[in-house]
């Protein structure tokens, strides 16, 4: 099993009525494993997009271990990967449409940023960050002449 953690991210993969792509980060309470935190971060965005209304739903991972069971690949082993592919399974008949895909590491940037992110938050039970891109700035600068006058530098000008 691999390392414990306490952070997870996911991108959310789904576009609202907007065409705005939705992303959030989750920071556990509970240690687990990347896996866990991969199947964790797919129950919660699966959820959120049934919630959100989306009837296809295309999501990515990094996990090959993920992708190979809910693709029905690999057979799940250990009790806790069941339980999740369990929930995924049930999950997946919300939507008219439901595909996973893997995903390079080096690909997943977001996720990872995401998840530095959470991980950073000492505790965020009570904390809703909303962080805004704003591209430039509102009032441009403006730029002041200058006129020069008399003062201590003109003789050494002249």
């Amino acid at each position: 099993m691999a390392s414990p953690r306490h952070k997870a991210a996911c991108r959310h993969c789904h576009q609202n009525t907007t065409g705005e792509d939705l992303e959030f980060a989750i920071k556990f309470g509970f240690k687990a494993s990347n896996n866990e935190a991969e199947y964790e971060a797919l129950v919660i965005g699966m959820r959120m997009a049934h919630e959100t209304g989306a009837k296809h739903l295309l999501a990515y991972s990094d996990s090959q271990l993920v992708v190979k069971q809910v693709e029905g690949t690999y057979e799940a082993e250990e009790e806790s990967m069941i339980q999740y592919l369990q929930q995924i399974v049930d999950l997946k008949t919300k939507f008219h449409h439901f595909q996973i895909l893997q995903i390079p590491r080096e690909e997943n940037a977001k996720a990872d940023s995401l998840s530095k992110l959470a991980s950073s938050l000492e505790d965020c039970r009570t904390r809703h960050i909303i962080i805004h891109y704003l591209p430039e700035a509102r009032t441009p600068l403006a730029v002041q002449p200058i006129t020069m006058g008399e003062n201590w530098r003109t003789p050494s000008l002249n």
